[in-house]
């Protein structure tokens, strides 16, 4: 069962398109999903992890790498995509400052089945550390399919503190594609607390550079 306030959720909506349309920027603003949490102890409960993929993507942005063959590294590339080969991660020589460098460069990393296994020999613990160890893509899977689903899915992670932030949508959107996609987001995340909205304590809709909007 929602919680969530039909009403309440476009007024939010709204009034964070209008901000961004009165303050237009350079660049399209993010649109984030602020989740505080209550009766949850990250110390002693399990903490959990879960991603959800939404039906409009959030993030069209987001810089993502493959680590391919050469079929895929030639797709890739095709598709306009950061590419690196085995060679080129031989390079890297498993050097803990530059994996680390990689990892933050990139939001996401997809590799091809034969790149995917020497990851660990190649980089170390590395990318694994830093949440971001690649997504498989085999030959027969459409890379630019996995791209868009790569875009569109957003990861809910309780780590030590009881607050957290996913990105939902963009400025660019459309109401109606925000709104699905944060209810989808929002129930997703409810199913995954133990006690599902009895620990969440509050829940806000942000832009990048705008002003909270207080949802729950």
């Amino acid at each position: 069962m929602s919680k969530l306030n039909a009403e309440q959720l476009r007024e939010c909506i709204v009034a964070i398109l209008e901000n961004t349309k009165e303050k237009p920027r350079k660049f399209t603003e993010t649109i984030e999903l602020q989740i505080g949490l209550k009766n949850y102890d990250p110390q002693k409960d399990k903490r959990f992890s879960g991603t959800v993929t939404l039906p409009n993507v959030p993030r069209p942005k987001l810089k993502i790498c493959m680590l391919g063959d050469a079929k895929h590294c030639e797709e890739a590339a095709a598709l306009g995509l950061s590419v690196m080969d085995v060679e080129a991660l031989k390079k890297l020589n498993k050097n803990k400052k530059l994996v680390k460098k990689l990892a933050k460069k990139y939001n996401a990393f997809l590799a091809s089945e034969t790149v995917i296994k020497q990851i660990p020999r190649l980089l170390g613990p590395g990318l694994n550390k830093a949440g971001k160890f690649p997504t498989l893509v085999t030959h027969s899977d459409p890379l630019a399919q996995k791209v868009e689903d790569i875009k569109s899915t957003v990861k809910f992670q309780l780590k030590k503190v009881l607050c957290m932030g996913v990105a939902v949508g963009n400025a660019a959107m459309s109401e109606r594609e925000l709104y699905v996609n944060i209810q989808m987001a929002v129930n997703f995340l409810v199913s995954l607390l133990k006690k599902n909205w009895q620990n969440v304590r509050t829940l806000n809709l942000k832009s990048t550079m705008g002003p909270p909007q207080r949802l729950f």
